[in-house]
């Protein structure tokens, strides 16, 4: 096994945690060592040694590390939110993911305007000489929306009781006031 050292005589994380004493097969010595005390106490708190125990008994050797990995991270999500545990954290990212390839497609299609836009200055010549000198015509940037009367508040932007927009020429210093539209 990965990462498995002989033990001395001390006891492992799972055995002090339940004040017991270590057997030298026990089966959860190999994957909690001895001071790894808080890692068997989460997992012990959500899933229970037993189980965890019937668990690792049932996997293949080769897995059972992964397995005892994977039960601490999914004790530590479901420490962290009880209700929803790991699937909340995989919804938060698959919510993020989706924001950024809408940020990105936005991104793709202003720079695809901007491109054209460029593109079709540079192909006359009284164009050509507006872009030397910095004149050049490019769509409107969209406005958006933030809480004006929440602006030096610490709950920014929780509150939609009024709205007034950014114009073009005001800086937006916190994205957390953009919206996403799904």
């Amino acid at each position: 096994m990965k990462g498995y050292e002989p033990r001395s005589s001390s006891s492992c994380a799972a055995c002090k945690f339940l004040k017991r004493r270590c057997i030298p097969n026990c089966i959860f010595a190999p994957y909690f060592r001895s001071d790894e005390c808080k890692k068997f106490a989460k997992v012990h708190k959500v899933f229970g040694a037993s189980n965890v125990s019937k668990i690792l008994v049932e996997v293949p050797e080769e897995q059972r590390e992964d397995t005892v990995n994977s039960l601490a991270y999914e004790a530590e999500a479901r420490l962290r939110d009880p209700v929803y545990g790991c699937i909340g954290a995989i919804a938060l990212l698959q919510r993020k993911m989706v924001e950024l390839q809408h940020d990105l497609a936005i991104a793709k299609d202003r720079l695809a305007r901007y491109t054209a836009a460029a593109t079709t200055a540079t192909a006359t010549t009284t164009t050509s000489d507006a872009l030397i000198n910095g004149h050049v015509s490019l769509p409107p940037f969209p406005d958006f929306f933030t809480c004006a009367d929440n602006f030096n508040n610490d709950n920014f932007c929780h509150t939609s009781s009024s709205q007034s927009s950014f114009t073009r020429h005001e800086t937006v210093d916190d994205f957390i006031q953009i919206p996403y539209i799904f």
